[in-house]
């Protein structure tokens, strides 16, 4: 079950926003989600403490690191796609996290 998502992008300024809008779109349709947003050094800080790793799709480039830090504890990664990602579309990756895992509950 996925309820604490990390957000990854290169500082954490634009994933913040991004955090804050996948936040809402949870809330509207009533799932319990925590989405932090980081920069990408911090990652393996907050591994331990995740169900999931979202990353900005700009960081593609780093996706083989990024899963080698969540492979031992079994966090999926994941590129949030570009379209959403550059409009903000909190709705658009909770349609592609749902699409990716199915249910959240």
């Amino acid at each position: 079950m996925i309820q604490n998502i990390l957000l990854v992008c290169g500082t954490g300024a634009s994933s913040g926003f991004m955090a804050k809008n996948i936040r809402t779109a949870a809330k509207k349709r009533g799932l319990d989600l925590s989405v932090k947003a980081r920069g990408d050094s911090e990652a393996e800080d907050y591994i331990e403490e995740i169900d999931l790793l979202l990353v900005g799709p700009h960081l593609k480039y780093m996706l083989h690191d990024l899963e080698e830090i969540a492979g031992p504890y079994k966090v999926p990664v994941r590129i949030i796609p570009e379209s959403a990602y550059g409009s903000l579309d909190g709705d658009a990756v909770i349609n592609f996290l749902t699409k990716e895992f199915g249910s959240f509950q």
